[in-house]
C-alpha cells in the first residue's frame, strides 16, 4: 500500500514541476490569415486566400486578391505565405481525457462496471487539462468525441474541443451518441505477443437476444408512463426518436449485418458502424440504410493472412468510392498517444487511393457528418466556427506537418506542451559545446 501512495504522489508532483498549459483568451481582436494554400475540408482549395474571423467566427473565406484590406479591417493580419491553412481535425471514438497513465487506476475512467450502460455519461469523467490532451494541437486534432469502453452497450459520448479549463468549457455536443459493442463471431486464443487460432464464438447468438430483449424492454418502457423510473431504459429514448447515434462497433462481415438488422427492428434512427473493417463487404447494405462508417486505425496488419497486406491502407478508397461516408477512428494499443498520428493515417488513404482532399475529409468535414456538428465546424465556411490552424506544409505528411499557429472558436492557443518543453531543453543539452 505504501507503494502505491509514494507512486501517486510521485505522478502529482511530476505533473506540477512542469507548468500547466493555459487554454487561450476567448477571441477579442478580429484576425485575417493571407495568402496561404486553403484547405477548406470540403474538396475545395484557395491557393491565395483570405481567411477572416471575428468573435470565434468565420467570418471571410475568399481569394487574397478579392479582398479590399482598407474596407475589411481587422485587429491581426497573418502573412501565411507558402504555408497551407486547414480546419482542425476531429478524432472521433477517442479515449482522450479519460485515462491520463493507464499504470494508476486511479486515473482510468473509461469504463463502468456492468453489460448495459447507457445512461453513463463519459463527459463528466474527460480531463481537460490532461498532459496527453494538450499534445494534440501540434499536429493539428483540435477536436474529439470522447467516448466509454467496455461492457455491451458503454455509454454515450461527447465532443470536446481540446483547449478547455474543464469539460463543461470544452463541450461541443452533450451525450451525441450511445455506443455498442457488438458481440463477436470469432474469439482469438493467446496474447497480440503470441496470437492463438481463431475460435467460433458459441455464446454469439445468445448475447444478441440479449441485446435484443434489452431494446424491446427498453421500447415498452419508453411507450408507457412508467410508474417508477428507470434511468437505464429512460437513457435509450435519444436512439428511437432520432435525437441520437447509435454507433454500433463491429468489424466481420456478418456482425455489421446482423447490427443492421437488430437496429432496423427497434425503429433505431441513426446508426454509424465504427471499424468496420468488412465494411467493403456490406456496400449495398449501408447504402440501402444510409449508414456511414467510422473506419478501425488504418495503421495496421490485415486480420487474415490470405488478404492483400495493403488492405487496412485502401478501406477509405473501397468505401468512398461506392458513396459510403467514412471517417476514421484510432482506437487500439496506446490509442490516446497515438491520436497525434490520426493526420498521417490520412495521408496513407491518399497514398493508396484517395484523392489528397477527400483524404482530408476523412478527419474533417466527413467525421463532422458522421458526429452531427458539420454545422458548426469541419470546414472552413463562412459562419461556422474560427477551429483551425496553420501549417509550415502538407498536413497528412509527418515530415511537413509543422504547425506554426492553431485557433479554437478564434481563440489563440498556445502550443507549448511538457513535449515540446522537454524537447527544447534536451536540444539545448546536446547543442552545447
Amino acid at each position: 500500500m505504501k507503494n502505491i501512495y509514494i507512486l501517486l504522489l510521485t505522478f502529482f508532483v511530476s505533473s506540477i514541476t512542469i507548468a500547466q498549459h493555459i487554454p487561450g483568451n476567448k477571441q477579442a481582436k478580429s484576425i485575417l490569415i493571407l495568402n496561404a494554400v486553403a484547405h477548406l475540408g470540403n474538396g475545395k482549395v484557395i491557393e491565395k486566400s483570405a481567411i477572416g474571423f471575428r468573435d470565434g467566427k468565420i467570418t471571410i473565406v475568399t481569394q487574397a486578391n478579392s479582398i479590399d484590406v482598407t474596407k475589411n479591417k481587422f485587429d491581426i493580419t497573418i502573412d501565411a505565405s507558402g504555408k497551407h491553412v486547414y480546419p482542425g481535425f476531429i478524432a472521433p471514438n477517442s479515449t482522450l481525457g479519460l485515462v491520463e497513465v493507464d499504470a494508476v487506476k486511479a486515473s482510468d475512467d473509461e469504463s463502468e462496471i456492468g453489460e448495459m450502460n447507457p445512461h453513463i455519461r463519459s463527459i463528466i469523467a474527460y480531463m481537460a487539462d490532461s498532459k496527453v490532451v494538450e499534445t494534440m494541437p501540434i499536429s493539428g486534432v483540435l477536436l474529439a468525441q470522447i467516448t466509454p469502453r467496455d461492457g455491451t452497450i458503454s455509454g454515450t459520448s461527447s465532443i470536446v474541443q481540446l483547449d478547455a479549463w474543464n469539460w463543461q468549457d470544452a463541450l461541443i455536443k452533450e451525450n451525441d451518441g450511445i455506443h455498442m459493442d457488438f458481440p463477436r463471431i470469432y474469439r482469438r486464443t493467446g496474447s497480440k505477443f503470441e496470437p492463438g487460432y481463431l475460435n467460433v464464438n458459441k455464446e454469439y447468438l445468445n448475447q444478441i437476444d440479449k441485446i435484443s430483449l434489452f431494446f424491446a424492454n427498453s421500447k415498452a418502457y419508453l411507450a408507457d408512463a412508467p410508474i417508477k423510473k428507470n434511468l437505464i431504459f429512460d437513457a435509450m429514448k435519444g436512439l428511437f426518436d432520432g435525437s441520437q447515434t447509435l454507433y454500433i462497433h463491429a468489424n466481420n462481415e456478418k456482425q455489421i449485418v446482423d447490427a443492421v438488422h437488430l437496429s432496423n427492428n427497434f425503429g433505431v434512427k441513426k446508426v454509424v458502424i465504427v471499424g468496420g473493417y468488412e465494411a467493403y463487404k456490406t456496400i449495398d447494405l449501408l447504402q440501402k440504410n444510409n449508414i456511414s462508417v467510422l473506419l478501425k486505425r488504418v495503421h495496421d496488419m490485415p486480420e487474415y493472412n490470405d488478404e492483400d497486406v495493403n488492405l487496412p491502407y485502401k478501406m477509405a478508397k473501397l468505401l468512398t468510392e461506392k458513396g459510403i461516408l467514412v471517417g476514421l477512428e484510432n482506437s487500439g494499443d496506446k490509442e490516446r498517444m497515438n491520436t497525434i498520428n490520426l493526420p498521417f493515417q490520412a495521408g496513407t488513404c491518399a497514398a493508396y487511393g484517395l484523392d489528397k482532399e477527400q483524404a482530408l475529409q476523412l478527419i474533417t468535414s466527413n467525421t463532422a457528418k458522421i458526429l452531427g456538428i458539420d454545422s458548426q465546424c469541419g470546414t472552413l465556411e463562412q459562419g461556422k466556427d474560427a477551429t483551425l490552424f496553420i501549417s509550415e506544409g502538407d498536413a497528412l505528411d509527418m515530415r511537413t506537418n509543422k504547425i506554426s499557429q492553431a485557433f479554437i472558436q478564434g481563440r489563440i492557443l498556445n502550443l507549448d506542451n511538457h513535449q515540446t518543453k522537454l524537447f527544447a531543453k534536451y536540444k539545448a543539452k546536446f547543442n552545447q559545446k
